[in-house]
């Protein structure tokens, strides 16, 4: 369903240095970068579908209220790898790895980027 999922910052290169650490815990890369977005992807995949930009009409980049990307561990390893990347770069807990009460696998882990943006890390497998 998503083609792609676009965050704004308000500093690019300390989101390239947060991003670059987070999401290669989680085995996603850069595959674009320059002087106005960054875009992500996982191997294999023909393009980026996470971008970090600044903002198109050169205002402030702000966090959604209630707005969170939840990306794909391939298992709950994964989600604490994510979860320290993502704090030793700059990224704040927002909720630490662990079982959530959504189903009997759901183990997740939520951090928000140096510019608030929520995050969470997320295996549904049973290790």
């Amino acid at each position: 369903m998503l083609l792609y999922i676009t965050l704004g910052t308000n500093d690019l290169h300390r989101a390239r240095a947060f991003y670059d650490a987070a999401l290669g815990a989680l085995s996603y890369t850069c595959r674009r970068a320059d002087e106005v977005e960054i875009g992500y992807a996982a191997e294999g995949d023909s393009r980026s579908r996470l971008w970090v930009t600044t903002p198109f009409n050169a205002k402030a980049a702000t966090v959604g209220n209630g707005c969170m990307v939840a990306l794909y561990a391939p298992s709950r390893a994964a989600v604490d790898a994510f979860h320290a990347a993502a704090v030793a770069s700059g990224g704040i807990d927002d909720g630490k790895p662990g079982l959530r009460p959504h189903h009997a696998n759901f183990y997740a882990c939520y951090v928000r980027d140096p510019d608030g943006n929520k995050l969470s890390a997320v295996c549904e497998k049973t290790e």
